[in-house]
């Protein structure tokens, strides 16, 4: 296989702008060169891939996503083979992702955490990569546990934070708390020493927990609107703080079922364009059959996409990002170019993923191609190699 590949598009969607007929030079898994394509010469040896009727994006990025495929992040990752995820996001457009873990004992979120590491460290994943861990919970409210699995949400031990910690060694990169309950400050102190983000979340905080924990350097809302009180005319509480303070990374679920199409569009209107990042929240059923699933502990029902626990609760969903472009395109006033950044650039950045979510040379290749008229994924390229195409299917070692 040439290891100099350019791919040709019709046009492509950066942070910024949209650039007709763009060329996109990878080389090593890098970016080499990007610009017009007028600008490239076809060199002998050079493979060439053009996409007519086509449009390039950063490669998507999902920073909370809790399975797919068959495989959930807390409970299966000690098999230690995330292949089934991987490959099934590959196929729709997302490159990178954070498994994304939920509260269940501390022996099985360190049992997963452990094994989660021991994936991403081994570097050898096929498909979509994982670039991290999303550690959400235990320490949150249990009246807003949502399919949190509720027996075993706790209070603040900073002691077994330590040792969650520890256990990641340097793979957390969020770990979601309720900032008000009691040495909450404190967690986030030590989660930014670890350089990992606190990201408030499942929640009943009021203004004044909200504020001492953002000022403390809690900088992120895990899935606004959800696991949170509502709107409330007369008072502030975590939804209306993360909607309006500057500093806050809002994560946003993009199912059309979670959240109105129209309070999509009012947080993508409050909040600054860089600072909205698009999320699935997806589960273990996302690719799968109906049927009965399990976020960590819980057991969930997934009927004609509907996906809760037991008692009728919302329990994350089956969508994949791809699907989630096209709702912000539907749904909110962006332009394209803004709404991309949502799924690429702004995940990128918010959780400080530098060599990725841009089209720049000596970023990693990693570059979704969508179908011009349906907007659906054509082709997806992970690390300057196809892994996915439309037309032929996945493109695995195992499958050539």
């Amino acid at each position: 296989m040439n290891n100099r590949i350019l791919y040709l598009a019709d046009y492509c969607l950066t942070p910024h702008r949209k650039i007709s007929h763009p060329g996109i030079l990878c080389e090593d898994g890098k970016i080499l060169a990007f610009g017009g394509s007028s600008a490239f010469e076809k060199e002998p040896g050079l493979e060439v891939i053009e996409l007519p009727d086509t449009y390039a994006t950063p490669g998507i990025i999902d920073t909370h996503i809790h399975g797919a495929g068959g495989f959930d992040c807390t409970s299966s990752s000690i098999s230690g083979d995330i292949t089934p995820m991987s490959v099934t996001l590959a196929t729709h457009g997302i490159t990178s992702f954070l498994p994304t873990i939920v509260t269940a004992s501390h022996e099985k979120m360190m049992l997963a955490i452990s094994s989660l590491t021991k994936i991403i460290r081994n570097d050898h994943v096929l498909g979509a990569v994982p670039v991290g861990i999303n550690v959400e919970g235990p320490f949150l409210n249990k009246e807003k546990h949502g399919s949190q699995y509720e027996q075993e949400i706790r209070m603040i031990d900073l002691g077994e934070a330590r040792e969650l910690i520890a256990e990641g060694k340097n793979m957390i990169r969020i770990m979601t708390l309720a900032p008000e309950l009691e040495n909450s400050i404190r967690l986030i102190e030590i989660l930014l020493e670890n350089n990992i983000i606190p990201s408030m979340g499942h929640s009943l905080a009021d203004e004044v927990s909200v504020l001492r924990a953002v000022d403390a350097g809690a900088r992120r809302c895990t899935h606004v609107y959800n696991g949170m009180p509502p709107l409330h005319h007369r008072t502030a509480g975590l939804t209306a703080i993360a909607l309006t303070d500057d500093r806050i990374h809002i994560e946003i679920i993009l199912d059309g079922s979670h959240i109105h199409p129209k309070m999509v569009d009012l947080a993508c209107r409050t909040k600054p364009k860089d600072k909205v990042v698009g999320i699935s929240d997806a589960i273990q059923g996302t690719g799968m059959h109906d049927g009965i699933y399990h976020l960590g502990d819980s057991e969930i029902h997934i009927e004609k996409g509907k996906v809760t626990t037991a008692d009728g609760t919302l329990a994350g969903s089956t969508m994949t990002l791809e699907r989630g472009w096209r709702h912000l395109i539907a749904f909110t006033h962006l332009e394209n170019t803004e709404a991309s950044a949502c799924l690429t650039y702004n995940p990128a950045k918010s959780i400080g993923l530098d060599d990725r979510g841009e089209l720049r040379p000596g970023k990693v290749a990693d570059i979704t191609f969508f179908d011009s008229k349906t907007n659906t994924v054509r082709m997806t390229v992970c690390q300057g190699r196809i892994v996915y195409d439309s037309q032929q299917g996945l493109n695995l070692p195992s499958n050539r």
